[in-house]
């Protein structure tokens, strides 16, 4: 079973580098501007972090054909997918 320990943990390394950025940041007439942006740059980042890794755990949705599932019609219409996409591909010299 999946733990909240992660999410936790990096939350308080994230609110310590928050803090230092707080208070180490040098006076000046950009400080502020300077403390906001340490804040929520680190604040993003924890987000994308907690949601891709969310995400990871707990899947919106699985897959939609099970592996022996697929029919030969099926795999035609796929290879010509891959063909066309090739074909357009060197049309346009896409690498």
């Amino acid at each position: 079973m999946p733990s909240i320990f992660p999410l936790v943990f990096i939350f308080v390394i994230v609110l310590g580098l928050m803090a230092c950025g707080f208070l180490f940041v040098p006076k000046g007439p950009q400080q502020t501007v300077i403390r906001t942006a340490i804040m929520l740059t680190l604040a993003s980042c924890y987000l994308m972090w907690m949601v891709t890794y969310l995400a990871q755990l707990h899947p919106l949705s699985t897959a939609s054909v099970p592996a022996g599932d697929m029919t030969s019609s099926d795999a035609r219409e796929h290879m010509l997918l891959i063909r066309s996409i090739y074909q357009f591909c060197n049309m346009y010299q896409i690498t």
